[in-house]
């Protein structure tokens, strides 16, 4: 059994690549490792909010971390703000990080880029998820590859602070799933579906309907040789589609190739289109259950109980550790 650490911002829509990228992961780590979910809504304001839209975010996520799947018996399932040790250790990480090593991480260049004025919280953001992390002696973060680098600065700073105060932190791995880490973009598969991305085409929402769905997937960019076949490099529409539609019905991409050979892609679409349909039904009627529920609010609360217990043996030996305040027994 490992300690594993995971967290998802609740800015704008989750997102299929969300499900298929992290949240399904979760559901099969639950099963036999201590799991700590996290719904970081304060990364989230490291760039402006609106606050009735934050909170609606916040609580749509926690439902569908519950839809999905998540055994609030099995797992810890909290907010971030509801657990204040993780900005007091975040600030502590802060202090053990260089401005040279944030202002390398790419996330940082490539966001920063969208503002005049950039926030202070863009580029003090790794060091917040590094106490995320941290607090709960994580061995296994799992993450989409485009964390990997955030993670990378984690097991930096932890194994600084051991060097230089005292060895506390267990330094995490990194677990990058080897299928469905990664959907792409459907109007764009070049690059990542991303719930930022301006045009509501590209990416699928958990919470779209079954005519939403089938609508994005029929009119998702491919080419035009009508053969469908995984290559990335020279069919990365297809291949994007392979990889959702391997995802949700459990046949290989192989086996997919084969179903489809001779067919054109007309055919190909309306049947991923069905099977995603089908597969986030049980999802969207559990979703509906919790959304405004009693149930939803007492997990969240029991949740941020044993969470908060957890983060502060953690940060009493951070403190301790730097010589911050009394020293405790």
């Amino acid at each position: 059994m490992a300690t594993i650490f995971s967290g998802i911002q609740p800015s704008g829509v989750v997102t299929l690549g969300n499900y298929l990228g992290a949240m399904k992961q979760f559901v099969e780590l639950q099963e036999e490792n201590d799991c700590f979910f996290c719904i970081v809504d304060q990364h989230a304001i490291t760039v402006p909010q609106d606050r009735l839209e934050l909170r609606k975010n916040i609580r749509t996520l926690a439902a569908l971390y519950l839809a999905v799947g998540i055994d609030p018996e099995k797992v810890t399932l909290f907010i971030q703000s509801e657990v204040p040790a993780h900005a007091q250790a975040g600030w502590m990480m802060q202090c053990v990080s260089s401005i040279g090593e944030l202002e390398r991480m790419t996330q940082y260049k490539d966001k920063s880029q969208k503002h005049e004025s950039i926030p202070a919280g863009l580029l003090t953001y790794p060091p917040l998820m590094a106490a995320d992390i941290l607090l709960y002696g994580t061995e296994v973060v799992p993450v989409g590859d485009d964390q990997k680098q955030h993670i990378e600065l984690t097991r930096d700073l932890a194994e600084r602070f051991n060097k230089r105060y005292n060895d506390i932190f267990t330094v995490p791995d990194i677990f990058i799933p080897k299928f469905g880490a990664r959907v792409m973009s459907l109007t764009d598969p070049t690059k990542k579906m991303s719930k930022s991305d301006p045009n509501p085409k590209s990416m699928i929402n958990l919470l779209d309907d079954p005519k939403q769905i089938e609508k994005k997937i029929k009119s998702a960019v491919t080419d035009s040789d009508g053969i469908v076949k995984f290559d990335k490099e020279n069919k990365a529409g297809i291949s994007n589609l392979l990889t959702i539609y391997a995802s949700f019905s459990g046949k290989s991409i192989e086996e997919l190739e084969a179903m489809y050979e001779g067919k054109g892609y007309g055919e190909f679409k309306s049947d991923v289109a069905q099977t995603v349909v089908e597969g986030l039904r049980p999802i969207q009627e559990r979703f509906q259950e919790l959304i405004n529920s009693e149930e939803l609010d007492i997990i969240l609360d029991k949740g941020a109980e044993k969470a908060n217990r957890q983060a502060m043996k953690m940060l009493r030996k951070m403190e301790n550790a730097m010589g911050l305040g009394r020293k405790r027994r």
